[in-house]
């Protein structure tokens, strides 16, 4: 592994981004050699819904470079604690019924079995993802408004 930073070659990251704005992409990334370069942008178009307006990020005006690290990025390894209650789905987690509610859980709290933890947003409908057992909320890992994937460890209940 080399110590050496690649250099960034701006008239790459000047490329990419109007490659960006020529075909519509979100996002690009190229590699040449030990550099990794992705450039992304967000969507101006507003959300038709958006359930927590206040929390919402006003979209760049132009694309953003990340260089990349050129090692293998490293992933957090995947919980495999077995008393975690991870996301049925792809969507937003939101950790409260509504902006500026009282929070569904908080560790140290008991819950019941069926007792709503916090809901994913998925396809503008809200998903109550209920509790699958009683016990202690010993962990929450996920934050308001974050977005969650696909068995993706939300809660720690033992």
């Amino acid at each position: 592994m080399s110590l050496k930073k690649p250099v960034v070659d701006s008239e790459t990251v000047r490329s990419l981004a109007e490659i960006l704005n020529d075909t519509n992409l979100t996002e690009i990334e190229i590699e040449q050699g030990e550099l990794r370069i992705r450039v992304s942008r967000q969507n101006a178009a507003a959300p038709a819904y958006a359930p927590y307006p206040q929390f919402a990020a006003p979209a760049p005006s132009a694309p953003a470079a990340t260089p990349v690290a050129s090692a293998p990025a490293a992933t957090p390894a995947p919980r495999d604690d077995k008393n975690a209650v991870t996301s049925p789905m792809v969507g937003t987690a939101y950790l409260a019924p509504a902006p500026g509610a009282k929070a569904f859980i908080e560790v140290g709290q008991q819950v019941k079995e069926g007792q709503t933890l916090l809901i994913v947003e998925a396809m503008k409908t809200m998903n109550q993802i209920p509790s699958p057992r009683s016990g202690t909320v010993k962990a929450i890992l996920c934050e308001d408004s974050q977005p969650v994937e696909y068995g993706e460890p939300l809660v720690i209940i033992e």
